[in-house]
């Protein structure tokens, strides 16, 4: 059943990223000239959530670095609510990106003793009181020892109350993808939505198709699984009852970010048609399908612009989007 009444606030755990891109006309055979740009998943999935209108509040751990300056200052100027959020000794995440000539992002990262992975029982205590319907993590921070088995047991507290989505984000490079593999089946027992790649699919059920990895994710306790597919749009698929939602046609700039463009456009569509706060296990296809149309458009629009900047829901090509 639908919920009715003032939106709902949604809350985003997890990560923060500088995103290293070089920029190749004022480098040369003397050195490198770098630009950072705050990122990170779950960062950019908050950001995005708070900038299409929906109140939202991310926990994160940020570093007392220029870069958790930066983090916090982007996050800040977006609308997102830093509650709970904590100031860390440790170092930032660094990510530096490689693009290839259609705007694919290939990365090397610098994470090792970050700020992001270090969650205590005790500040994920102090963050958790909450009335938002929907708890949304992943990526990295859920994965990456010591804080990801302690943001497992916060999933679990929260889904009393919350729906709960997650989005793997597998990083071969960081984490061995046998490790998501072992993981994946529990997250999917508290997991109302599982959103990740056509990327992710291939490390996490290889050798499947599409089709059935939907499948064994439903078996796990997951209702809705939703499949992005780059330029073909997405796969969506409500306990076996299946949908390819297209993408709008797009310049694309690069691809840095959209798929958490599309998981904040995903979740804040649900959330103006009722559903989150709920187990989603009475909703129609119908809506699923027109909440994943208007996160495909999200996700088109941060392609067409430089790194992880979507957009706000002012901007008229967004406006026209949902008419």
């Amino acid at each position: 059943m639908a919920r009715s009444g003032s939106p709902g606030s949604i809350t985003v755990l997890g990560e923060c990223v500088a995103d290293i891109f070089q920029n190749p006309a004022q480098s040369g055979p003397d050195g490198l000239s770098l630009r950072a740009m705050p990122g990170g998943g779950p960062a950019n999935t908050a950001v995005a959530l708070a900038r299409l209108g929906t109140p939202t509040r991310f926990l994160g751990r940020f570093s007392n670095d220029v870069f958790g300056t930066l983090f916090r200052t982007r996050l800040h100027a977006s609308g997102v609510d830093l509650t709970g959020s904590v100031t860390a000794c440790e170092p930032s995440t660094l990510a530096v990106a490689d693009l290839d000539a259609a705007g694919q992002a290939a990365y090397t990262f610098y994470a090792d003793g970050a700020a992001d992975w270090q969650w205590t029982d005790r500040e994920l205590a102090e963050a958790s009181k909450s009335d938002a319907v929907c708890l949304h993590t992943g990526s990295l921070a859920l994965i990456r020892h010591p804080g990801g088995s302690r943001i497992e047991d916060y999933l679990a507290q929260a889904r009393e109350h919350a729906t709960v989505s997650i989005d793997p984000n597998v990083r071969p490079l960081l984490v061995p993808p046998s490790a998501y593999r072992d993981r994946l089946t529990r997250w999917c027992a508290v997991a109302d939505i599982l959103r990740l790649s056509e990327d992710d699919c291939a490390l996490l059920a290889p050798g499947a198709s599409l089709e059935e990895a939907c499948d064994t994710w439903h078996a796990a306790g997951t209702h809705l699984v939703v499949i992005t597919l780059g330029g073909r749009g997405a796969l969506v698929s409500l306990d076996g009852l299946r949908v390819t939602v297209p993408a709008p046609p797009v310049v694309v700039v690069d691809t840095v970010g959209a798929g958490d463009a599309f998981t904040a456009g995903l979740l804040h569509r649900l959330e103006a048609l009722g559903h989150l706060g709920s187990r989603l296990d009475e909703i129609a296809l119908e809506d699923v399908t027109d909440a994943c149309t208007f996160a495909a458009h999200v996700a088109a629009l941060t392609c067409s612009v430089p790194g992880a900047n979507p957009p706000w829901a002012d901007e008229s090509a967004l406006r026209i989007s949902t008419e």
